[in-house]
């Protein structure tokens, strides 16, 4: 897979996390969060384990313990990220929790060089803050006083910065993508329903109520969504990935106005022009960079 394909993946991903962004807005009005996060990453285990047991059946050397802890630990960043903001979403507005969730584009270059030292392409930079910029817009360029669950959502952007960073370490290195991803939800499922069995009251009418939502975000934007971000990252760097993802943010303004009948502010077309750009600028930069060296024009 070239790198174009593997960034073209992840805008996908980032279209169907912004349709699920709405998915989740919508079924906090019936339905407690860590149930929630349980049943759809329970729904997404089911979905996409039968093509783990495929690929663990063609590859060519069995995984180690390092690498099931590995993918544990990729499993434990993705529940933080989830739960916190899945639980801020309770005390946050939508447009908050996009704003604030956004902050990852900024923190996965900045945790790459503090945790491992691994210094992205110069593009990175300004574009994560273009990208970043283009979020704010997209918000409407305002943000209300910080609540418990507007902290808990900059929370959850730590922990999918790290995710991100832990992804490509883990992807690549094992050429078992699925296997990682399908890890990923039963970690989910597991301690999400465990979390609900023992700080929630479990309410099968809520579920019932809420089962568009949990099929959705079960399905498409947990199942195939985070598959799809697995395997793109195997062929981009976690800055770049970053960077293609926060599209999500422009995809739940564009989902939001089509399902919800939100309108987008005159300077929300601003942020999107923004975003656009970032994930243009490091798409092409580095290739015409490169280009530019090789014909001894720079």
């Amino acid at each position: 897979m070239t790198r174009l394909q593997a960034n073209l993946i992840l805008l996908l991903a980032g279209a169907m996390w912004g349709m699920g962004f709405v998915a989740q807005s919508t079924a906090m009005k019936s339905i407690s969060p860590l149930l929630f996060t349980g049943l759809r990453f329970t729904l997404a285990t089911l979905v996409v384990l039968p093509f783990a047991i495929r690929e663990a059946r063609q590859a060519q050397t069995a995984l180690t313990p390092r690498n099931w802890l590995a993918f544990i630990w990729i499993g434990l960043l993705m529940l933080g990220a989830i739960a916190t903001q899945q639980i801020g979403l309770l005390t946050t507005t939508v447009t908050n929790s996009g704003f604030l969730t956004g902050l990852y584009v900024v923190m996965t270059p900045l945790l790459g060089v503090m945790l491992f030292r691994h210094w992205p392409h110069p593009v990175v930079w300004p574009a994560a803050l273009t990208a970043l910029a283009g979020i704010w817009f997209l918000s409407g360029g305002a943000i209300e006083h910080l609540t418990s669950g507007d902290w808990l959502t900059v929370l959850a952007a730590g922990f999918c910065a790290l995710q991100v960073i832990f992804i490509a370490r883990a992807a690549s290195s094992t050429g078992r993508p699925i296997t990682l991803a399908v890890t990923q939800f039963a970690v989910c499922a597991v301690l999400g329903l465990t979390g609900a069995l023992v700080h929630e009251q479990i309410d099968f009418n809520a579920a019932r109520a809420a089962l568009p939502e949990i099929v959705y975000a079960g399905i498409f934007s947990g199942g195939i969504a985070f598959t799809l971000q697995v395997i793109g990252q195997r062929y981009t760097t976690a800055p770049q990935a970053a960077i293609f993802l926060s599209s999500e943010a422009l995809f739940a303004a564009l989902f939001g106005a089509l399902i919800l009948g939100e309108r987008l502010p005159a300077i929300g077309f601003l942020g999107c022009g923004l975003i656009f750009a970032a994930i243009l600028a490091v798409e092409l930069a580095p290739a015409l960079l490169a280009r530019a060296r090789a014909t001894g024009t720079v």
